[in-house]
């Protein structure tokens, strides 16, 4: 007990501490993504939070203070070759494919499969990759990844410590510390975020914990507490894989089509979104922690299901994407975007008889011979009259 307390404060102030140190440098080297109004935010947080977990839990595990177990000891280094998988995604712009496929093969080593059997723990393997990419895909906003992977990473301890799955427990504990320290500089609006570094990092721990703390129980009721400890990673991940696909975007194309995004032209602020997707990760982790403990039903995880499903529904219809751009001529292609276009000639005028005045100058004494510019035009005085 002892422990946990000082493992988490120190995990907090660790990650506090170095989330704002790498900053400086993370500027320096262009680690940076760009946000609303075109502000640079350093990726500095996620290697922050890497570290500190590491570097807490693994001191517990050398000291002997709250030793890690075998499961534990596959789940870290894996959770660790995820979060420098995604360094590099952060560096150098890695594809998208080599993320899911080091994600899935690193899944692939941290689950129970004695527990769960070979076809569930096959769908264990894409559940974790799921979850980690979801985790990568709320960092887009300030404040939601780490408050969700907060309430998520509490709950799943939770089901843990009921499991007496103590390294598991402890080492999730300390994520949730990590992450904690990590959100004093990443509330919006934010100085700081996790990259792909942190967030494949946080969304695969949550995911492995989770798993191994359900692992041995039923497949459906385990399906369900596992969804419900994630609902809000996977509400969003689903509504913006739909949207895309309905307004006929690329599906790895970024965009403000998130949870965030659109609550936020609800007319919600940046904070007040950050607080009602907390508020609503806290309600699925807590069905998911009472159906574990089985103070809930089963039929319980329905209801978060339903909620998901009403949310991705309703923020559907909110509008994000804009109307599309008009196609351009090639005359406007080759002008600059603010010349104007030069008005054009009517028929009628351009073919229409020209006017006393725009008619060819004539030679004097030549009748009505054309002949160029050198003559001036001579008017005879009724036509003048007429013409007033």
């Amino acid at each position: 007990m002892l422990y946990g307390i000082a493992a988490a404060t120190t995990a907090l102030l660790l990650s506090a501490v170095l989330a704002g140190l790498l900053r400086v440098p993370a500027l320096r080297l262009g680690l940076v993504e760009r946000r609303q109004r075109q502000r640079r935010v350093p990726l500095s947080g996620g290697l922050a939070v890497v570290l500190t977990t590491c570097l807490v839990a693994l001191a517990g595990d050398r000291w002997g203070y709250a030793p890690l177990g075998d499961g534990v000891g596959a789940l870290l280094p894996a959770a660790a070759a995820v979060a420098a998988l995604g360094l590099v995604a952060d560096v150098w712009r890695l594809k998208a494919r080599f993320l899911l496929l080091g994600t899935a093969v690193a899944a692939a080593f941290v689950v129970p499969y004695g527990d769960t059997g070979p076809w569930a723990g096959a769908l264990a393997v894409v559940w974790i990759t799921f979850v980690a990419l979801a985790f990568r895909s709320l960092d887009h906003a300030d404040g939601v990844a780490g408050t969700v992977g907060v309430v998520t990473a509490f709950g799943a301890a939770a089901c843990a410590a009921l499991e007496v799955l103590d390294g598991v427990a402890v080492l999730l504990s300390v994520l949730a510390a990590a992450l904690t320290g990590f959100l004093m500089h990443n509330w919006p609006p934010a100085r700081v975020a996790l990259g792909a570094c942190g967030s494949l990092f946080a969304g695969f721990l949550l995911a492995a914990g989770a798993v191994t703390a359900r692992a041995g129980g039923g497949a459906g009721e385990g399906a369900g507490v596992l969804f419900a400890l994630t609902a809000v990673a996977a509400a969003d991940a689903v509504l913006v894989a739909v949207a895309r696909r309905l307004a006929g975007r690329p599906l790895l194309r970024g965009g403000p089509d998130h949870l965030a995004h659109r609550l936020r032209r609800l007319g919600l602020t940046p904070q007040g979104a950050v607080v009602v997707l907390g508020a609503a990760a806290f309600a699925g982790v807590l069905v998911g922690a009472l159906v574990h403990t089985g103070w809930a039903g089963p039929r319980a995880v329905w209801w978060v299901a339903g909620g998901a499903l009403a949310v991705v529904l309703g923020l559907l219809r909110v509008p994000v994407y804009g109307p599309p751009r008009a196609r351009r001529s090639a005359y406007d292609v080759s002008r600059p975007r603010g010349a104007r276009r030069r008005p054009r000639m009517s028929k009628a005028r351009m073919y229409g008889p020209r006017r006393q005045s725009e008619s060819l100058p004539v030679r004097p004494g030549s009748g009505d011979r054309r002949v160029g510019r050198e003559a001036s035009v001579q008017v005879s005085g009724s036509l003048r009259v007429r013409n007033g």
